[in-house]
């Protein structure tokens, strides 16, 4: 049952994480707020072809994954589509890596657990 005054987002979003448990809290968390096209990764690699192939509006990202790190695959998502919105979505809180992240092009930076407030404030940010 939806929330009332949800509305309809029709963004794609691409979840990147390793974690089943944590992309079904980040689906969970998007679809309470109207997000209903959402398509998942497991690794860096599996991101890196659904982006090119699924061409999502928005991608939330998780650094420690399998096969490729999250910041490699940022790096792999930006110099397909200079333009594309990263939220990096990561248990990894240290400075260095967020201002990295930022720097190679995340849009935002939200620290697991995830806070669906923080989560979706990011969201909007980025998508702008």
């Amino acid at each position: 049952m939806e929330k009332k005054g949800v509305k309809k987002m029709n963004e794609k979003i691409l979840i990147a994480d390793d974690s089943l448990f944590a992309r079904k809290v980040l689906i969970d968390i998007l679809s309470k707020n109207g997000y209903k096209n959402i398509v998942e990764a497991k690794d860096g690699v599996e991101a890196v072809e659904k982006y090119e192939s699924e061409k999502p509006d928005l991608v939330l990202l998780d650094l420690i994954m399998a096969k490729m790190d999250g910041v490699e695959a940022l790096q792999k998502i930006m110099e397909l589509d200079k333009n594309a919105k990263v939220v990096v979505v990561s248990a990894v809180g240290q400075e260095t890596i967020v201002s990295k992240s930022l720097k190679i092009g995340a849009k935002e930076y939200v620290v697991k657990p995830v806070d669906e407030h923080r989560l979706m404030n990011a969201i909007k940010k980025a998508v702008g």
